[in-house]
């Protein structure tokens, strides 16, 4: 196969070199919970601060038919991963 590829001599090739700049990601999804329950994903930019992410999970329209119009008491943010709202 190495060969019909064009290339010569397999064992003497370089092993390949990661590139740490393609392990980044622009965006992750965000699991949102109300009381410790899924209730929504949501693909978010990976820069936001733990108040911002708070905000977009509040924000979003499944979420705010779980709360019922009742206060968060406790935001409990896992950065990168998930937000819990405790209503």
């Amino acid at each position: 196969m190495w060969q019909t590829l064009g290339h010569e001599r397999l064992w003497e090739q370089p092993w390949p070199v990661h590139d740490p700049s393609m392990l980044v990601r622009a965006t992750f999804e965000l699991v949102v919970q109300v009381n410790g329950k899924v209730r929504d994903r949501i693909d978010v930019p990976s820069e936001l601060s733990e108040d911002e992410l708070v905000e977009r999970a509040k924000s979003s329209p499944r979420v705010q038919s779980f709360m019922d119009g009742k206060t968060v008491r406790r935001a409990h943010v896992v950065p990168g991963k998930l937000v819990n709202l405790v209503v």
